[in-house]
């Protein structure tokens, strides 16, 4: 049977230290494996296994085509590969600054399902920083961080991702009420992943988990996104619509509504591009609008063939019978937001009943600020 391979994501090493030792203790036989990002921008990447014994093997790893993350995957698969036959559960401490979905789907890779099975992706939390850390917006470098030379990733950018991609979450250290503060904050941010605290861990040897699956519930298409809610100071709202944004007064928006939150993702469409699904996701002020694909009502019959399960059964959940699958999908979290402003400031930015009637030719004209950023992206 494959062995079961757990990934440990977070920020904070002591959290992840924490996790792991608990993790080696609780499952006897099982070896971790760690590769230390300290000094890469030196080109330099220290590998270290280690079982509850203490330290089994080091190694320095030669950056693979100048990348960090082609090193860590293709170093990282070989060495549990080999690890396996002697392991009863193998251990993956990622380093602080690493989103653990690319790592994820290099395990689950079909050259190595004979002999490994993803079980579990965990993000180990420093109960004291984390309701800090997801307002920080240090890009990664400028707080020892990166993971690549040229790493432009942004600290609370990376968390936002580290949490909503897990299978669980774990918070270690602070005191009563950083625990008691963090969970409220993850019931906003993650509200499917179940939160554990060291020394209780989930269990992680288990059926493998599907990495298709975890892609879907962040996917800007089929994401699995928070509802309303509201936890003492902590407040999210979704803001839906199925009316077209006009470009140049929602573009006018962005700063307010990224300012005023702290965490905001979805999808949305603008009139000018009617075909184009645009994923928003934001946090700690850093705002990315990106082209996520076409809307499937923008797509013949025929290409739907082709589209994910997921995909389309959202798609069909979701339909409006002139709309098709097009929607303005947001969720913004922060605290003390004023829900019906914010709404009022978004409902704003959609085409008046005049200008919607005017049609999609009329449409074409609207200068579009987007323009520049998605070109940029596209381009890149």
């Amino acid at each position: 049977m494959p062995t079961p391979v757990v990934l440990v994501a977070g920020l904070h090493g002591a959290a992840r230290t924490a996790a792991v030792e608990r993790l080696l203790a609780d499952h006897p036989g099982s070896i971790a494996i760690h590769h230390d990002l300290r000094e890469v921008t030196q080109d330099r990447v220290h590998r270290s296994v280690r079982d509850t014994t203490g330290v089994l093997d080091t190694a320095e790893v030669c950056l693979a085509h100048g990348c960090v993350t082609c090193t860590v995957r293709e170093d990282l698969l070989p060495q549990l590969v080999a690890l396996a036959p002697r392991a009863a559960l193998l251990i993956v401490d990622l380093w602080d600054s690493v989103e653990p979905r690319s790592v994820a789907e290099a395990v689950d890779c079909d050259e190595a399902r004979d002999v490994l099975r993803l079980t579990a992706v965990l993000t180990a939390l420093d109960a004291e920083a984390l309701p800090d850390d997801i307002t920080r917006g240090e890009q990664l470098r400028d707080v020892g961080k990166p993971a690549a030379a040229a790493d432009q990733r942004y600290l609370a950018e990376v968390l936002a991702r580290q949490l909503e991609y897990a299978t669980g979450l774990v918070l270690y250290g602070g005191d009563e009420d950083d625990q008691d503060l963090s969970r409220r904050v993850l019931a906003h941010l993650a509200p499917i992943s179940p939160v554990h605290a060291v020394p209780t861990l989930p269990p992680v040897s288990g059926a493998a988990v599907c990495t298709a699956e975890l892609a879907e519930r962040v996917d800007p298409a089929t994401a699995q996104l928070p509802c309303d809610a509201q936890t003492d100071e902590i407040v999210t709202t979704v803001w839906r619509s199925r009316r077209p944004l006009h470009p140049g007064r929602f573009f006018e928006a962005v700063d307010e509504l990224v300012v005023e939150s702290v965490r905001s993702r979805g999808r949305f469409w603008l009139a000018t591009r009617p075909e184009q699904l645009l994923a928003w996701d934001a946090v700690a002020g850093i705002v990315s609008v990106e082209d996520a694909g076409p809307w499937l009502a923008a797509l013949p019959e025929a290409a739907w063939d082709l589209i994910s399960p997921a995909r389309r059964l959202a798609a069909t959940l979701d339909w409006h019978p002139e709309r098709g699958d097009r929607v303005q999908h947001l969720v913004f979290t922060g605290p003390d937001l004023d829900v019906g402003r914010f709404h009022a400031l978004l409902d704003s930015c959609l085409l008046t009943e005049a200008e919607e009637s005017a049609g999609p030719d009329a449409w074409t004209h609207y200068d579009d600020p987007f323009a520049a950023i998605l070109t940029l992206r596209e381009n890149a």
